[in-house]
């Protein structure tokens, strides 16, 4: 899936973006809730050697710790049983799919489409934003009050998956519904808005909203020397756990929150949770698969060959919390030291490191509760320091200033 989220591309000023991977699959219907119609799972483009970065502090393997588990998850083989017993399974590589069209012509093509497409008669499209295997972003402007706004195209898969939601009468795209039903209500500032879509035979449109200024949460934390102060990153993470409380109630489990997937106005430190291109709908019992990016996949996957939305949503925010404070993934001492609850790090505050071990901790029914997760001692921690949310975002947003000025 194409994302709002992006890397600048050295060589020509464009984004490169960040898959989610899918490791197995998982019928994903439950009573009372939006159903599939289409379940079948959708790959997702090459991330351009952005995870390889990380991949360097990153764990690969779960620890041998005691604790209660069933036998081993055999991903590898869960995948071939899959394809023997279903047929329909692609096996998702790293790599974005293959195109015999060369580049300029097939960019030409995507063009072509934009202008010609109903929906972007009301838009006007400018440059380019961010790429990925299935579809790219650009910017645009709304013609009849000038509203900035992206504008996402997607190409279709023949496997993509479409889900009915309350209130329409047709079967939407995944992301789509998704993102429907996610802004379904009261308006959220954290979760980034649909204001238009159009589905067609072979591909997808979608315009949303652009904050400006802004960018993806992980070309900030480079701007910022590679992890955020602890206030900063306070402040970031009451915003993200709203929106990923916002969600679930609303019935939808994004699946890949991580840095790629926040904006984050630099002026004001405000965050919007984007790309719900990985998600699926919530439902109480377990999923087999994990869709997501693969350095956010909770122990369980491996070892139980399931897990459940919230406690996986939980896991999700915990490492993104240790990226943003720590500069990268945790390793598989960082994670031994963690289950013993002994984990601290130089410059952190025992609060944060008390929170980063209660959000990764192995046994998901003994993480913290994602609705409880605001009441944490370091999220309603308001100390008079240089690591306060407020103190912290006036210092940086004054240092910005200055450099502006001069």
């Amino acid at each position: 899936m194409g994302q709002l989220s992006s890397r600048p591309n050295k060589a020509s000023n464009e984004c490169i973006l960040e898959p989610c991977t899918l490791l197995s699959y998982t019928t994903n219907t439950a009573e009372n809730q939006p159903q599939w119609v289409d379940e079948t799972p959708v790959g997702c483009e090459s991330d351009g050697g952005r995870e390889e970065k990380r991949r360097r502090t990153r764990f690969w393997k779960w620890p041998a710790l005691n604790f209660p588990r069933s036998a081993k998850y055999d991903l590898v083989q869960a995948e071939k049983d899959y394809q023997n017993e279903a047929g329909l399974y692609r096996k998702l590589s790293n790599i974005a799919p293959t195109s015999e069209v060369r580049p300029a012509a097939e960019e030409q093509l995507k063009q072509g489409i934009l202008d010609n497409a109903h929906i972007c008669s009301h838009y006007k499209v400018g440059n380019k934003l961010g790429e990925g295997g299935f579809g790219s972003v650009y910017a645009g402007t709304r013609c009849k009050d000038g509203l900035e706004v992206a504008v996402k195209y997607s190409v279709k898969m023949p496997d993509m998956p479409y889900i009915k939601v309350p209130g329409h009468p047709k079967r939407l795209p995944l992301e789509i519904g998704l993102m429907l039903m996610a802004n379904k209500g009261p308006s959220v500032p954290q979760i980034i808005q649909l204001l238009d879509w159009q589905d067609d035979a072979d591909h997808c449109i979608m315009v949303m909203e652009r904050p400006l200024p802004c960018m993806d949460m992980f070309s900030f934390m480079e701007l910022q020397g590679g992890s955020l102060n602890e206030g900063i990153a306070r402040h970031v993470m009451r915003q993200v756990i709203h929106a990923a409380n916002v969600c679930c109630e609303r019935g939808v489990f994004h699946r890949d929150i991580k840095p790629e997937n926040l904006l984050v106005n630099q002026d004001t430190m405000e965050v919007k949770l984007i790309d719900f291109g990985c998600g699926a709908l919530m439902k109480k019992s377990a999923f087999k698969v994990f869709s997501g990016t693969e350095g956010y996949c909770p122990p369980e996957v491996e070892y139980k060959g399931k897990y459940h939305a919230k406690p996986t949503t939980v896991w999700s925010l915990g490492v993104l919390l240790f990226i943003m404070v720590c500069g990268g993934y945790p390793t598989a001492d960082d994670l031994f030291m963690i289950y013993a609850n002994i984990w601290t790090s130089p410059g952190l505050s025992q609060e944060c490191c008390n929170m980063i071990c209660a959000c990764l901790h192995p046994q998901p029914q003994k993480r913290l509760v994602l609705e409880k997760m605001h009441l944490h001692d370091w999220l309603k921690t308001w100390r008079t320091s240089a690591n306060n949310s407020c103190h912290a975002i006036l210092l940086f947003c004054l240092q910005s200033a200055l450099c502006l000025a001069g």
